[in-house]
């Protein structure tokens, strides 16, 4: 794990077959931080790998990367929660500018935008779908935000008071849209983007990403929620 003040943060990673990539991420936790790994049903002995290497090991058998990341935010217990996929495509220790600029008052919620680092990185097809829905959210909420990445930071209390719902593909989406419409102030930041270890569950496969295009959009068609994740 690398190396940097001991705070009070949890990572929630979600997890399905990520048993070669596992060592990597978790290798990549700042020191004093715990990695939450949500296993999603995994059948390659990912739940093992992250015990060995020092990660609690959290079990949500409903399939959905959202339903994947809500239990791992409900089961964490520091003030601060961030989220990273488990895949080594993106790099854990990139939070730590990130959680200082939530403890610093700076931001409520901090996003890291993609940068692919390669030609497979970040296949054509999910590119050009997470353009569109960019799009989209700057007209839905006027935020001129460029990606809806997984990597981010944001306070527990005020994150569970947003009330997510979408337990697939639009629940980092609608985290973004519930906490533009309660006033959050949102930033985003570079971050380099690494070819995935494994296949993709998502965008791997114009399926997938035509289901994912599909969550997201529900989830921009819905009314403004209640106020109740509000932090001013």
């Amino acid at each position: 794990m690398t190396t940097t003040p001991s705070e009070d943060v949890d990572v929630v990673l979600p997890c399905l077959n990520e048993a070669e990539a596992l060592p990597w991420v978790l290798e990549r936790i700042p020191t004093g931080w715990r990695a939450l790994v949500v296993d999603n049903g995994s059948t390659d002995g990912s739940p093992e790998v992250a015990r060995a290497y020092g990660a609690t090991v959290v079990h949500e058998p409903r399939r959905g990367f959202g339903a994947a990341c809500h239990a791992g935010l409900t089961a964490a217990t520091a003030d601060v929660v961030c989220f990273c996929d488990g895949d080594a495509s993106l790099d854990p220790a990139l939070l730590v500018p990130f959680v200082r600029e939530i403890r610093g008052g700076e931001a409520d919620l901090v996003l890291g935008r993609r940068r692919p680092r390669g030609r497979h990185a970040w296949p054509a097809h999910a590119r050009a779908g997470n353009v569109v829905l960019a799009r989209i959210l700057r007209r839905r909420t006027g935020l001129r935000l460029h990606d809806l990445g997984p990597l981010r930071a944001a306070r527990r209390e005020p994150l569970l008071a947003l009330g997510l719902t979408d337990r697939r593909s639009g629940y980092p989406l609608q985290m973004v849209v519930r906490a533009a419409d309660a006033g959050w102030r949102i930033t985003e930041h570079d971050v380099p983007y690494l070819p995935r270890t494994g296949a993709s569950k998502v965008t791997g496969t114009w399926r997938g990403t035509w289901q994912a295009v599909r969550d997201m959009s529900r989830v921009l068609g819905e009314p403004p929620a209640p106020q109740g994740g509000t932090l001013r």
